[in-house]
C-alpha cells in the first residue's frame, strides 16, 4: 500500500484550518497541523484521525522557519502539499490603525506564508511534484470598508500565487488560491437579523458557504483531478460576488 502523501495545514487548530485537516485526513492524506497551540478541537479530531499530527509554531517568527521545516521533514517525511491558511483578520479604518498592527498583519498574512513556501517548495522541487494552496479572500477583489489593510494582504497572496505557479510549474508543482466569502458560523459570528439576512440575499444561492465547502475546494486542488490547474483562484462564496 503506498504511503500517504503529507500535507501541511497552517492555522490548523480551528475554523477553516481544522475543517481542512479533517477533510484531507478523511480522503487519505497524512496531515500536519501547524498552529501556536493545539486546542481542544484539534486534539479531539486527532483522537479520531490518527493520520493527523500536530506541530506548535509561531509563524510570525520568520527566522525560525528554515529550522522548523527541516525538523518537520525529519519527523514526518517529505511534504507533498502546503496550505497557507494561518492569518489574522485585523479590522479597522486605516487612518486610525496603529502602525504596529499593520506591520503584524503584513508579517503574518503575507511575509510568513511566502517565506514558509520558500523552504517547503525546495523539497517539492527536488521530487518534481507538489501542491501549494494559499487562502485568500473575496475582499481581495471586492474591497470592504474597514478591511483595507487586510484586503491588501489577501490581494498580495493572489499575486504571489500566480507568479510562484510560473516559477515552479515546469517542475510539476501547482500553486493555487482559494478565496472564501463570508463563511457561516465563523465570519458571521455576531451577525444576526437584518445584517445576516442581507448577506444571504446577496448570494446567488441564497445561503452562505461553510468551512467544509472551503475544505472541499482545497481537497480538489490537492488531488490528481487538479493536476492541470495552477495559478488560479477558486472562489467559494455561494455566488455572493457572481
Amino acid at each position: 500500500m503506498p504511503e500517504a502523501k503529507l500535507v501541511i495545514v497552517t492555522g490548523g487548530s480551528r475554523g477553516l484550518g481544522l475543517a481542512m485537516c479533517a477533510t484531507l485526513a478523511h480522503a487519505g492524506y497524512a496531515v500536519l497541523a501547524v498552529a501556536r497551540q493545539e486546542g481542544p478541537a484539534l486534539a479531539a479530531l486527532r483522537e479520531q484521525q490518527p493520520t493527523i499530527a500536530f506541530e506548535p509554531a509561531d509563524l510570525a517568527d520568520l527566522g525560525a522557519l528554515p529550522k522548523l521545516v527541516r525538523a518537520w521533514r525529519t519527523r514526518h517525511g517529505p511534504v507533498y502539499g502546503l496550505v497557507n491558511n494561518a492569518g489574522i483578520g485585523t479590522a479597522g479604518v486605516l487612518a486610525t490603525m496603529h502602525d504596529g498592527a499593520i506591520e503584524h498583519l503584513m508579517r503574518l498574512n503575507v511575509t510568513s506564508p511566502i517565506t514558509l513556501s520558500k523552504y517547503v517548495v525546495r523539497g517539492m522541487m527536488a521530487r518534481s511534484e507538489g501542491r501549494v494552496v494559499n487562502v485568500s479572500s473575496v475582499v481581495a477583489n471586492t474591497g470592504y470598508s474597514g478591511l483595507s489593510a487586510y484586503a491588501a494582504t489577501k490581494a498580495a497572496l493572489i499575486g504571489f500565487t500566480r507568479s510562484l505557479a510560473r516559477e515552479v510549474g515546469p517542475l510539476g508543482i501547482t500553486v493555487n488560491a482559494v478565496a472564501p466569502g463570508f463563511i457561516e458560523t465563523d465570519m458571521t459570528h455576531g451577525l444576526e437579523g437584518a445584517a445576516l439576512g442581507q448577506l444571504v440575499r446577496r448570494s446567488a444561492l441564497r445561503r452562505l458557504p461553510d468551512a467544509g465547502d472551503v475544505a472541499g475546494a482545497v481537497l480538489f486542488l490537492m488531488s490528481d483531478q487538479a493536476r492541470n490547474i495552477t495559478g488560479t483562484t477558486l472562489t467559494v462564496d455561494a455566488g455572493t460576488t457572481a
